[in-house]
């Protein structure tokens, strides 16, 4: 079903000065930067090393762009911090089928296109022990039915 942590998310205020910390303090240097409007966020990828199955796995740094989008609720309740963990899936239409009889709520059903145009949806963090937690295809990887990041909404 996973094949690797693809990510972590963490809510910051200023994506610029949390970028220069993990680049001076831990040496991760960018490899991606966005805007979703969709989701209403800057974001940046910072790889932090390969994985076996080729994927990668990475800290994803998401700043509001818009005090009513739902990573600008999550800091206000929160703070800085932890948002959600991401796994790597080949086929994320195939692990929201598995997870239909298994109880967790998947929030995009369909998965939606996402980051670096990879394809995903989220698991309810009521139904994962208080994690919000994000099923993703990395974009070239997705060995689903035919479906394609890129004839996906934006989510």
């Amino acid at each position: 079903m996973f094949t690797r942590v693809d990510h972590i998310g963490i809510a910051c205020r200023d994506l610029d000065r949390t970028v220069e910390h993990y680049r001076s303090v831990f040496g991760f240097e960018v490899c991606h930067v966005e805007v979703n409007e969709g989701q209403g966020v800057r974001e940046a990828m910072l790889r932090v090393n390969g994985t076996d199955d080729g994927g990668a796995t990475y800290l994803q740094l998401l700043e509001p762009i818009s005090p009513d989008s739902t990573v600008a609720r999550w800091i206000e309740r929160h703070g800085e911090g932890v948002h959600h963990i991401a796994f790597g899936s080949p086929d994320v239409h195939a692990v929201v089928e598995d997870l239909r009889g298994h109880g967790p709520r998947v929030l995009f059903d369909p998965p939606q296109r996402a980051s670096m145009g990879s394809t995903a949806t989220f698991l309810h963090p009521k139904d994962c022990h208080g994690v919000l937690t994000e099923v993703v295809t990395s974009a070239g990887e997705d060995r689903s039915s035919g479906v394609r990041a890129d004839d996906l909404p934006t989510a």
